[in-house]
């Protein structure tokens, strides 16, 4: 079981709506005060009230500016950050949400990453609603995220640079490869920090996966509209299923060739496990002609599959791939570590339904304790067998 969280943004997302959620799903408001206090930022307030949004009760998040802010850019913004006493983790996924606007602005507005100079990630505001969202979210410890199809609203707004069209040029280029629509609200509902958020930490969109809820929380926006309360919901809850056995839907790409050498398809599989994919393999298999061949097979994820594409052809020789969407099913992983008379080796352990049913030296541990000592890999391998079987 795995710890996740579903963004419900049928109204849309901002980073204070993402805020005032994670508070009502039960972050302490004085812990985030006292973290915010490790970002060397002055001139603030935060206030989280309880509100009414249609019939909903919300919690409302809001940064109140009490004195003048200086100008930022993203360099100063990763600054601030990286100075800061805030554990790295809390680092790792505002300045992973700061990335995306900083990229999304350079391209909108055709300037450097780094000497982007804009309202949205310069202001304190901004900063504090980014920074809260990664604090909360290592409180609550979620390591799964899922999002429905993100509504982007329609009409106009008035930004640092004018006269925009919703969605605003920024929000768009972050949600590339993201699936969106438009919506019944003729106002922006998704900013560009809260598209940030959602194409940061969302690996999978849709309906709510097949988890067991234990809270929801649920944090409200800045306009009240005709067409259903301006509310963000998170779901918080683990992911499990009547056997505690996972389901992923994989990509399957495979290739024939007939046409090169052992050497070019041994690169070719060396620099596909370098890329994100979960497994690669190769057959021996006769084409027309009786011709020997090789039959190239690489397992990945839809994310990855457009560049594990490109290379095969890139770095093959064949002319087309095919295609599969499969179904695999899994147990949860874990990396232990077992001590031996000699030195420590990590071993995989699969659990189902918390028990461990399957275990295995991993052999990269064994092969590096192997050249330290001088022992021979079987050696190695038999000993950790027998060590962790006797814990």
């Amino acid at each position: 079981m795995e710890k996740a969280l579903y963004i419900d943004c049928f109204s849309g997302i901002s980073g204070n709506m993402m805020v005032g959620a994670l508070l009502d799903l039960g972050v302490d408001f004085l812990f985030l005060k006292d973290e915010l206090k490790k970002l060397n930022i002055t001139g603030y307030n935060i206030v989280c009230r309880e509100v009414k949004t249609g019939s909903i009760k919300a919690k409302k998040f809001d940064v109140e500016v009490t004195s003048p802010q200086p100008d930022r850019n993203y360099g100063d913004v990763k600054k601030i950050i990286g100075d800061s006493k805030l554990d790295t983790g809390v680092k790792k996924i505002s300045l992973s949400i700061f990335q995306l606007i900083a990229e999304a602005e350079s391209v909108v507005h055709g300037c450097e990453v780094d000497n982007v100079h804009f309202h949205e990630i310069g202001a304190v505001d901004s900063i504090i609603d980014i920074v809260s969202t990664a604090v909360c979210l290592s409180k609550l410890k979620v390591k799964l995220f899922y999002s429905n199809i993100v509504p982007m609203g329609s009409g106009f707004i008035n930004s640092s640079h004018g006269k925009l069209p919703v969605p605003a040029p920024a929000t768009v280029e972050i949600l590339k490869k993201v699936p969106v629509y438009g919506g019944n609200f003729d106002f922006e509902i998704t900013t560009p920090t809260g598209a940030a958020i959602i194409k940061a930490l969302v690996k999978g969109y849709g309906s709510v996966p097949y988890m067991e809820i234990e809270k929801a929380g649920y944090g409200a926006g800045n306009i009240e509209s005709k067409e259903g309360p301006n509310v963000l919901r998170l779901l918080r809850g683990v992911i499990k299923n009547e056997y505690d056995i996972r389901e992923e839907k994989l990509i399957m790409l495979s290739a024939n060739i007939d046409d090169s050498t052992p050497e070019i398809i041994g690169y070719l599989m060396e620099e596909l496990f370098k890329k994100d994919v979960l497994d690669v393999w190769t057959e021996p298999i006769y084409m027309k002609k009786s011709r020997p061949a090789f039959k190239i097979s690489v397992l990945c994820n839809e994310k990855s599959e457009k560049e594990i594409v490109n290379m095969i052809l890139v770095e093959s020789t064949t002319l087309g791939i095919r295609r599969e969407e499969i179904k695999r099913y899994s147990v949860d992983r874990e990396l232990k570590t077992v001590k031996l008379p000699y030195g420590e080796v990590k071993v995989k352990v699969g659990i189902l339904k918390a028990k461990e049913i399957n275990f295995a030296p991993e052999f990269e541990s064994c092969r590096k304790l192997a050249e330290v000592t001088g022992k021979t890999l079987k050696e190695i391998y038999h000993d950790a067998v027998l060590f962790f079987s006797k814990r």
